[in-house]
């Protein structure tokens, strides 16, 4: 079990709570372009300032390959979520500088500080144990509130808890296993989509599915790779040619429970770049097929009316091009109807939640996933790094 809030000691009051949280989010000229992740996070926030828990928060953003980088700066997310949370939010650069200590110890109880992107410096995507010492010395305790971020041993995510005697998941992470946790045990019909480039990042999740789910559901160019194995021409569709075999094996495990396309919208090369829908076993040499056509986003609908359960993970298409945004968009509206029967859906984050919030749907389904990668990770093997050591520190 992992220790949580509502678990750690009473008589916190004044002590410093060092907060990993997830805002790496869109930034549009120095604006947050999408403040959904810091939304996520308030219900910890506010739950900390309650109980007089003076929050220090750490979070990457991007990429900035150990170096630090202007436009990757955490600045306006301490704006941005000054004005969410409705306190006073100060920030600190660097994260693990001595000014950014001072700010620590001189923090008031009813005040935020904001440590700037630990992907600055580039021990901590190394896990860098003098790195993770230096991050420590923030907190009196570690709550780790980033779900997005527990896939990775990171000096933030897994070297920080290690130091500090006390350590709980916040609460979207808490949200977030119980959703997950909930697939574990669904309702039936169980039915799982999926969708994106590759099945070789999917393949464990799959294969357990195989064996769990009712049926299957499978777009996005990973239907075109399933099509291929199967000897179906698929023009100059995206096919992940190194995992034919794997295909083979996974629609020989799940027989008639895995369901295909059956049609394709495509984008025609052949005289100009024509959009049309075809049969599947009638795309032509210079077509790419980049959605599931109007006969196969029906029969997904139809397959979810009715269901106890849906997990969603990898979008129908190449959604962000209106062209071929239907299936995406169909198969995320009859997850809310779904939903709205009585369904418990989980949508597995990344394009697939960008899908379901861009439809305005995210109110509408059950649990909308704020990392895609540790969602897959978690019900693929059930570990995660960021969260073992959580519930290593919960057993010390």
């Amino acid at each position: 079990m992992t220790r949580t809030l509502r678990d750690l000691p009473a008589g916190l009051a004044g002590k410093r709570g060092l907060v990993r949280v997830d805002y790496n989010v869109p930034l549009n000229a120095g604006q947050v372009a999408d403040a959904t992740r810091i939304e996520a996070s308030l219900p910890t926030l506010r739950w900390l300032l309650r109980h007089d828990v003076r929050p220090v928060l750490l979070s990457h953003l991007g990429r900035p390959g150990g170096q630090p980088n202007p436009a990757l700066s955490l600045a306006p997310v301490a704006s941005a979520l000054a004005g969410l949370l409705e306190a006073e939010v100060l920030f600190s650069a660097p994260c693990d500088g001595e000014e950014a200590l001072r700010a620590s110890r001189e923090l008031g109880t009813a005040q935020v500080l904001l440590a700037e992107n630990t992907r600055f410096l580039p021990g901590e995507t190394a896990n860098d144990h003098a790195l993770a010492g230096r991050l420590a010395r923030l907190g009196d305790f570690f709550v780790n509130d980033a779900f997005g971020t527990l896939h990775r041993a990171h000096a933030s995510t897994t070297g920080v808890p290690a130091l500090l005697s006390l350590s709980a998941a916040g609460l979207l992470v808490e949200r977030e296993l119980e959703a997950l946790g909930a697939l574990d045990r669904p309702g039936r019909p169980f039915i799982v989509a999926f969708g994106g480039a590759k099945i070789g990042d999917k393949i464990e999740l799959m294969r357990r599915f195989v064996e769990r789910a009712d049926l299957i559901l499978v777009g996005g160019a990973m239907a075109n790779t399933f099509l291929r194995a199967q000897g179906i021409e698929t023009g100059i569709s995206l096919v992940e040619e190194e995992a034919l075999d794997l295909a083979r094996s996974i629609l020989v495990a799940g027989g008639e429970r895995i369901r295909l396309p059956t049609d394709v919208t495509v984008l025609d090369r052949s005289g100009g770049e024509s959009v049309e829908n075809v049969a599947v076993g009638a795309i032509e040499p210079e077509m790419a097929a980049l959605d599931i056509g109007p006969e196969s986003r029906a029969r997904y609908a139809d397959a979810l009316r009715g269901c106890g359960a849906f997990f969603w993970n990898g979008p129908m298409g190449l959604f962000e091009d209106p062209r071929f945004a239907a299936g995406t968009f169909a198969v995320a509206e009859a997850a809310a109807e779904a939903t709205a029967a009585g369904a418990f859906t989980v949508i597995g984050g990344g394009d697939s939640a960008a899908a379901v919030r861009q439809a305005g749907l995210r109110d509408r389904v059950s649990h909308v996933c704020t990392g895609g990668g540790a969602a897959l990770e978690y019900l693929s093997s059930g570990c995660l790094p960021g969260l073992d050591v959580l519930i290593e520190r919960t057993r010390s």
